[in-house]
């Protein structure tokens, strides 16, 4: 197997499919690959924007639940479980506006100057890796996607704490890794592999 865009939504869209908490899916695709038959029944798919943030906002006017979800394709290896335990905390906790699947850091975190020189060591305690998926309050979503700065958040939980937003993470797996090297494409193409 070949691990590629449209593998990586495909194995996305079969672990929504099967979680049990998961209604309606809307999938921001890039223009041009619009064509529900590929993607299946049930699938509402439309045209993504130019950042991760204009895809989500075109996505979440068609999202009519209390909760939504957001998720990356470039995450493949997301799981039924895992989705349903992070749209289940959510529900169970009022007094959140999100929760977020996250694993904890494990290596040293070095921050470096331009040049790559070492400027200091962080304490890795209390520090976690955000993974998608990310679940949410609708309206809150909304709200911290029209009155935010959506171009420098790199996850959709940024917008929601800048806009004080209260988020929570639920203790995911670091196997629920993000495919952005060839390297990442190997691991992921074995893992997927192992599930067949």
């Amino acid at each position: 197997m070949r691990l590629a865009g449209r593998e990586m939504l495909a194995w996305s869209l079969a672990a929504f499919r099967a979680a049990a908490s998961v209604g309606p899916v809307v999938v921001a695709v890039p223009s041009g690959e619009e064509e529900t038959a590929r993607w299946g029944s049930g699938v509402t798919v439309l045209p993504g924007g130019a950042t991760r943030s204009e895809s989500v906002a075109a996505a979440i006017e068609l999202v009519e639940t209390e909760l939504v979800v957001v998720h990356d394709a470039a995450r493949p290896l997301v799981t039924a479980d895992l989705i349903d335990a992070v749209i289940e905390s959510l529900a169970s906790r009022e007094d959140l506006d999100g929760l977020i699947a996250a694993a904890p850091l494990t290596d040293t975190v070095k921050r470096a100057s331009e040049d790559l020189l070492i400027t200091a060591t962080e304490e890795r305690a209390g520090l976690w890796a955000a993974q998608t998926p990310q679940a949410f309050r609708t309206g809150a979503l909304r709200a911290a996607l029209a009155e935010g700065d959506p171009a420098t958040a790199t996850d959709d939980a940024m917008l929601l704490e800048r806009a004080g937003g209260r988020i929570a993470i639920h203790p995911a797996p670091a196997t629920n890794l993000k495919v952005t090297t060839a390297e990442d494409i190997g691991l992921a193409e074995i893992l997927l592999a192992g599930r067949e």
